[in-house]
């Protein structure tokens, strides 16, 4: 159960709980949908992403979606994903020779979004947590 009920407003139990402040809940909402839909990075990409993040992130919500599809990736979603795991090891310390390496595989503006994309999707995994937001009734989408 959430620590804090549910607000009406959402139409998810994230977006619920978010939703005790509307503003907050829809500008979170929108640059969720931003950050998530085909943009410099594929939406494919970013999801194996988040499904990485979500493992270590302790939202039981977020974790329930999904594990990561290795046996899906291609070599820039192999990286993208070492590049999550190290972020999550590093607690976001990341060193010079790391961005190196990514730059090999992306152009500073997919760098740009993938650091994006993982900052806001570490956020949001930790506000899961924080709330103790469950799975409960959420089908997993392991694709």
């Amino acid at each position: 159960m959430a620590r804090i009920k549910e607000s009406s407003y959402g139409n998810t139990p994230f977006e619920r709980l978010l939703g005790h402040n509307v503003d907050i809940m829809t500008s979170w909402s929108r640059l969720g949908e931003v950050l998530e839909r085909d943009g410099y990075l594929s939406c494919e990409l970013k999801e194996q992403v988040r499904r990485t993040l979500a493992q270590s992130n302790g939202c039981a919500y977020c974790k329930a979606k999904g594990k990561p599809a290795p046996e899906t990736f291609d070599e820039k979603t192999a990286v993208a994903v070492g590049f999550a795991e190290v972020f999550i090891k590093q607690k976001g310390t990341i060193q010079d020779s790391i961005f190196t390496i990514l730059k090999e595989s992306f152009s500073d503006e997919e760098v740009s979004e993938l650091c994006a994309f993982i900052a806001f999707s570490t956020a949001s995994q930790y506000f899961g947590a924080m709330m103790n937001l469950q799975a409960m009734g959420l089908k997993k989408e392991n694709k």
